[in-house]
């Protein structure tokens, strides 16, 4: 029975993204006959004071959680000092637990965890794959964080250029992060192109007149133009508060916000300072309302940095396509989101900062229930023709079936002489 581990900083019960993704992937594997581990932290992703048990058996899945540091995201040292913590600790459970031929899935929470697991496969004969949910230390740098340039730029890049080489796979989340790995040198027969998922079996389209949260909410007869998730540091949200404003006097228009984040909350401040009162916010939606609050807006507004394009790809496109909705794609065009948003006919895509565009897209929608029914429409046949979860879940099965095929041997020595070759 092959094995393998997952090594990430967060796994259920937390609700992060990579959370889920993980536990998809994790249990789907184990139903298939394969022994998975995961490597993770006690911690909850909004928690850092929280204590999980350090071991726990689910759905199949052994999971090994690690003692750490508990500072939190709210300052970059105490994140930092966490992720140490959690690289140490992760090291010695691997040291312990890894023998030849396992299979070593290395996320990037924490960033630059592939260079531990790459350690690990070296010593002891197993296969490393990196599974790459944003490009690191690009990223970093595209957000000017601190430290990161000159040397330690060069050599965070360097050591992480050989963790992608030497592995025998590379899983990317799009097209563009793909040929940016590429442009680092390494092979594309060792790239494969996996796109995040939502649960699409249970989100589906919903009827404003059917949804119970839009009637407790208080948008019964509004036009709704909706965020859903985290709004981080690659997301830019000037555009919307600028328009905002200007739509300001429609007071059937409302600007729906769900989830939280460092930047939802300074786009909460900014909107009060403004005295708009056209935004709405609202927590984090618990899972098993996540389809009715998904369902809520009109349609979906989706943001990133263009000097973040082919960095990180925003996966709540999943969940809003799941649901039916129109995209509004706050994004550069010709990159990830704006090219699927612009070949699926599903939505507009807006140049971030033109808040004059993004104004009168809003109310051109809000005037067309027609188009946004169409948009909808081809939004959820874009997913069920190319993103679905099981369609997700099955090409992570057949990347761990190639790697049963092409690397019998499963010892690292053997992966490098083929990218050497």
């Amino acid at each position: 029975m092959k094995r393998v581990f997952f090594l990430n900083r967060f796994f259920v019960p937390d609700h992060s993204a990579t959370s889920q993704l993980l536990a998809d992937v994790a249990t789907d594997l184990a139903s298939c006959g394969y022994e998975v581990h995961v490597v993770t932290s006690r911690q909850l992703y909004d928690d850092p004071k929280a204590r999980l048990p350090s071991t726990a058996y689910i759905k199949g899945v052994q999971v090994h959680r690690v003692a750490t540091s508990h500072f939190g995201r709210a300052r970059l040292v105490g994140r930092a000092i966490d992720y140490l913590s959690f690289y140490l600790s992760a090291w010695r459970v691997l040291a312990r637990l890894t023998q030849p031929h396992d299979v070593l899935v290395a996320m990037t929470d924490p960033p630059l965890m592939s260079l531990i697991a790459m350690r690990i496969a070296e010593r002891h004969g197993a296969v490393l794959v990196n599974w790459l949910q944003d490009l690191y230390p690009e990223v970093a740098v595209a957000l000017h964080v601190p430290f990161i340039k000159g040397p330690i730029l060069r050599t965070i890049t360097y050591l992480r250029d050989g963790s992608l080489k030497i592995a025998a796979a590379n899983v990317v989340v799009g097209t563009l992060m793909a040929d940016k790995v590429a442009a680092r040198g390494i092979a594309r027969d060792h790239i494969q192109v996996i796109a995040n998922w939502s649960e699409d079996g249970a989100i589906v389209p919903i009827a404003g007149r059917d949804n119970l949260l839009r009637r407790q909410w208080g948008l019964t007869n509004k036009f709704v133009i909706g965020y859903s998730g985290n709004l981080g540091r690659a997301h830019e949200f000037d555009t919307v508060l600028a328009a905002a404003e200007q739509l300001r006097t429609n007071t059937d228009i409302v600007f729906l916000c769900i989830g939280g984040g460092h930047q939802m909350e300074r786009l909460a401040t900014h909107a009060h300072e403004r005295g708009l009162t056209n935004f709405q916010f609202r927590d984090y939606q618990d899972q098993a309302v996540l389809q009715f609050s998904l369902n809520v807006p009109d349609v979906h507004w989706i943001s990133l940095k263009p000097e973040l394009e082919g960095l990180i790809v925003p996966s709540k496109i999943y969940g809003i396509a799941a649901a039916g909705r129109p995209i509004v794609a706050i994004c550069a065009k010709g990159g990830e989101i704006s090219r699927l948003v612009e070949q699926h006919q599903c939505g507009v895509v807006i140049e971030p900062g033109d808040a004059n565009a993004l104004a009168r897209s809003i109310l051109r929608l809000a005037k067309d229930a027609p188009l946004r029914t169409k948009m909808g429409r081809q939004a959820r046949t874009m997913l069920d023709s190319n993103f679905t979860r099981q369609q997700a879940l099955g090409r992570w099965q057949t990347v761990l079936h190639d790697l049963d095929k092409s690397n019998d041997s499963g010892s690292l020595s053997a992966q490098r002489s083929s990218a050497v070759s």
